[in-house]
């Protein structure tokens, strides 16, 4: 079986579909699946579908593509995340590649949310990109692996892996990994422990092969599952029992 690490199913072009989206899991053995917060507006969406279903999770938290006239505050995120639904707080963290100029309200937020994470005791679900070096330097300002996560979507250098992973992150791969041309990416996944990773698909977005180019679905994080076998030269069945095991280990999850 597989676990879904990071979909919004509450995007347009999901949640309309979201039955039959419901029974492709099933039919390609993916058990679970945790729909990701990226606004607060929002955030009652994302939690009545778990709400709504056994094998569906929420987060709460910010993205920090979203420029905000007020921001969240920590004792607002801890509060939303005492519901038994909400097993993560992000995602958030940094991003260099979308905005450009004065970015230091971006790394006060993300501060705010590890804050908030380790308030809660519920793991971070990190974005980073085009900004590595401070993304791991607040993290470790801000002792976010006391808590720990997830690097989601990962597309940094093996490097960058290894140092999330020393300061208590797993690395989680999505469609991007099954991509002919991401050979660096296909390189963690090789080389990283199997017991820090997590598989995803970011629904609706980053299909894999063979799907590309389509609305991505859950039920598509087998594509992953089965690139990392390939490369680790293993069983997809033992890809998909470790990186659920990893996901209900980190997520504190029965």
């Amino acid at each position: 079986m597989f676990i879904d690490s990071h979909c919004h199913l509450n995007f347009p072009g999901l949640v309309e579909q979201l039955d039959q989206l419901l029974v492709n899991m099933q039919d390609n053995q993916v058990s679970h699946a945790l729909c990701v917060s990226v606004e607060l507006p929002s955030f009652p969406a994302v939690l009545a579908l778990a709400e709504a279903h056994d094998n569906l999770y929420a987060s709460v938290g910010v993205h920090p593509d979203y420029e905000l006239d007020v921001e969240p505050t920590v004792a607002e995120l801890v509060k939303l995340a005492q519901h038994s639904k909400v097993i993560a707080i992000g995602e958030t963290g940094l991003d260099y590649f979308r905005l450009t100029g004065e970015l230091e309200w971006q790394r006060e937020r993300f501060r705010t949310h590890i804050r908030a994470s380790r308030e809660s005791g519920k793991p971070l679900i990190i974005h980073t990109r085009s900004a590595a070096d401070d993304t791991l330097r607040i993290m470790a300002e801000e002792n976010a692996g006391e808590v720990g996560g997830v690097m989601h979507c990962f597309t940094e250098s093996l490097d960058v892996a290894k140092a999330a992973i020393d300061l208590g992150f797993h690395i989680s791969f999505s469609g991007i990994l099954t991509f002919k041309k991401a050979t660096s990416i296909k390189e963690v996944a090789q080389s990283i422990p199997l017991d820090k990773m997590l598989i995803e698909t970011d629904s609706p977005y980053l299909a894999p092969t063979p799907h590309r180019g389509k609305t991505n679905q859950p039920a598509f994080v087998k594509h992953v599952a089965e690139e990392i076998a390939k490369l680790r030269n293993i069983s997809v069945e033992e890809v998909g029992a470790a990186t659920s095991q990893n996901f209900n280990r980190l997520f504190k999850l029965a």
